[in-house]
């Protein structure tokens, strides 16, 4: 028998100095950090919360190898810990999921770890998605044109080749390459990634309720509590 859904999250450990180099103009680098672990940790709440109906087996694939001793600081046990392996975003996916299904998971599901508001019920989307017959894709798209989930029951390396990685061409070229090997696709809600400053005002408008923001998600208690500290910093049109 298969074992229940991998979930993992795609994330590189905060605290070395590394990552979301374009938020610091806004934020500096002590928020940035912060605030890198602060999504990790609403990220991951949103995973567990996860009905334990589902079987889901919650892990981290995470970058660099070597910093598990800080990671597990924010992702105690029945966290996995899953170094990244693959020099590029589409090696890291495809070698990432390809594991995963190895390893007997009867489907695999990646999700980015910037994304803190990430309602529950789009990963149970996924998992129901991935639980009927058939084989399929399953796609998160996000605002900027990526996505900010992928889910397969089997491996398709071809999903991960020739994608213009960090561009608004991502999601575009993965639903060409899905077409080219005849693959299902199903896509859930469209959500977004804090990537850009402008997402950190959208994920500001969001957790103050504003209408304007026309986004409603998880509560992201964590991400709430550290954007409160930085209340009283002027905002800049997005």
């Amino acid at each position: 028998m298969a074992r229940g859904p991998a979930v993992a999250i795609v994330c590189k450990t905060p605290g070395l100095g590394a990552g979301k180099s374009r938020l610091r103009p806004l934020l500096g680098a002590e928020m940035v950090e912060r605030l890198s672990a602060c999504f990790i940790l609403d990220v991951a709440a949103a995973l567990e919360a996860l009905p334990d109906a589902s079987g889901r087996q919650l892990y981290a694939l995470f970058s660099p190898a070597g910093s598990e001793a800080l990671l597990r600081a924010l992702l105690p046990m029945p966290w996995t810990l899953v170094p990244r392996q693959g020099a590029s975003v589409g090696a890291v996916l495809e070698a990432g999921m390809a594991a995963f299904l190895a390893d007997g998971h009867g489907c695999a599901i990646l999700v980015n770890g910037d994304s803190p508001t990430l309602p529950t019920e789009f990963v149970e989307q996924a998992i129901a998605a991935l639980s009927s017959p058939g084989d399929r894709v399953v796609l998160g798209p996000a605002l900027d044109g990526g996505y900010y989930l992928i889910g397969l029951k089997r491996p398709h390396p071809r999903l991960f080749q020739d994608i213009p990685w960090s561009t608004a061409e991502v999601l575009t070229r993965t639903l060409e390459r899905a077409e080219e090997i005849a693959l299902p696709v199903v896509r859930l809600p469209m959500w977004y990634d804090v990537d850009e400053p402008q997402d950190v005002l959208r994920l500001r408008a969001e957790l103050a309720g504003k209408p304007s923001s026309r986004m409603a998600g998880g509560p992201a208690r964590h991400t709430r509590a550290l954007l409160a500290e930085w209340a009283d910093t002027p905002a800049v049109a997005p």
